[in-house]
């Protein structure tokens, strides 16, 4: 019995290794999302500006769409926001924010102190369409074409490295080019 107890260092570090080892190359802003290729989850909420507005799937029907997961809380958000606004203005890019666990006033605040890239905000305090999505954290942004199925879902700051080489192939494949 000693003996086995001698060997359960090494076997837990070889474990540890193979584990370690998968990992290695992979790229920790692309997260597997069971979504690909799937309709978006079925929801009903808030407009963040309109309370009385309850917004849906539908809401994503008809054009090509970025969601972008956002909240005051979040660093990497602020970081990314003026990213944001050049796609919107610039590019022309329509983006749908979700706001994601935080306060409406906060991010009320926040959109008329930064300005507002988001054609429409969905308000989800609750993060109940976040972890329909299977949301990690704040910022994640998911690519949805016009017929609301989720194409693509990156986790991580939105800039213009990443939408000349993820989002704008997508737009052109998907029929929109900027």
């Amino acid at each position: 019995m000693k003996r086995l107890f001698m060997f359960l260092p090494v076997v837990l570090v070889v474990v540890l290794g193979v584990v370690l080892f998968a990992g290695i190359g992979k790229d920790p802003t692309r997260l597997e999302s069971a979504l690909i290729g799937k309709p978006l989850p079925p929801f009903s909420l808030e407009a963040l500006r309109e309370p009385d507005r309850l917004l849906s799937p539908e809401l994503f029907q008809g054009q090509v769409s970025l969601l972008n997961v956002w909240a005051t809380w979040c660093p990497a958000c602020r970081d990314e926001h003026d990213d944001l606004l050049w796609l919107a203005q610039e590019k022309g890019v329509r983006i749908v924010g979700l706001n994601y666990k935080d306060s409406r006033e906060e991010a009320l605040k926040w959109l008329t102190t930064l300005g507002d890239p988001y054609a429409i905000n969905v308000y989800d305090p609750r993060g109940s369409l976040g972890f329909d999505l299977g949301v990690y954290g704040a910022p994640e942004t998911y690519f949805i074409d016009a017929e609301g199925i989720v194409r693509y879902r990156h986790v991580g700051v939105v800039n213009e490295k990443v939408w000349n080489e993820k989002f704008q192939p997508l737009m052109e494949q998907y029929g929109e080019s900027s």
